[in-house]
């Protein structure tokens, strides 16, 4: 009996072992799932005309995040909401520090041409859109690369499918990848989206208003960038 009842036991903890193992890969091709789904659904739109297509591929972009966030296992504080003071200096100095060389850059290279016009309308309008950028960034990508990856590499992670977002401008995709790497690391650390938005924000606006725009085509990424003519 007592050799059964250790054979028993070790099967039964055997298959705990494997159920939890199965449990797992659910889990994590859930989660590649989701990723794949959403990011593949950006750049569709981004990489498609003005029309139907696009429209409902950045349809089903919005709805999967906000479908797969509300019925994720997160919490309000992995998701970035519960603490909007973390981390609010660092981030917001690291910010400024990065807008100022943008101004000073744009400053060198003024000769190349013209920046764009930032009107008031546009600047409250792009000011949301950085901070939803921030929820798909951080709150979607970031954390499901985190449950896949360990966190350094999901920052790396992350940083590169921001970038890739943003092909193939030459301006938007390099500073993109710097930015991204930003963003999660900060993210990673206090796990606070607010000020991360506002940065954001802050940097697209200046980088729009300092860079000559024959570089940056109204700030326009995949096909937009190709198709651009003044």
């Amino acid at each position: 009996m007592a050799a059964g009842s250790k054979s028993l036991i070790s099967g039964t903890v055997a298959d705990r072992s494997l159920g939890l193992g199965s449990e797992r890969t659910l889990v994590c091709g859930l989660l590649i799932g989701q990723v794949g789904l959403v990011f593949i659904s950006i750049m569709i739109a981004v990489w498609t005309p003005r029309g139907l297509v696009n429209t409902s591929f950045s349809l089903l972009a919005a709805l999967c995040v906000l479908w797969f966030s509300a019925g994720g296992r997160y919490s309000w504080r992995e998701l970035g909401f519960f603490r909007p003071r973390a981390g609010a200096v660092a981030m917001l100095s690291a910010g400024t520090l990065m807008a100022l060389t943008i101004v000073v850059a744009g400053w060198l290279v003024r000769g190349f041409g013209p920046a764009q016009p930032v009107p008031w309308e546009r600047t409250w309008k792009y000011a949301l859109w950085a901070l939803e950028q921030e929820f798909i960034l951080q709150s979607f990508f970031y954390l499901r690369l985190e449950s896949l990856l360990d966190s350094r590499r999901a920052v790396w992670g992350a940083a590169l499918l921001f970038c890739v977002a943003h092909l193939p401008s030459p301006v938007l995709t390099g500073m993109s990848l710097i930015g991204g790497l930003l963003f999660c690391e900060m993210f990673r650390r206090y796990r606070n989206i607010f000020p991360l938005g506002l940065v954001h924000g802050a940097l697209g606006l200046t980088i729009a208003a300092s860079l000559p725009d024959r570089w940056l085509h109204h700030m326009r990424v995949g096909l937009g960038y190709l198709t651009y003519h003044p």
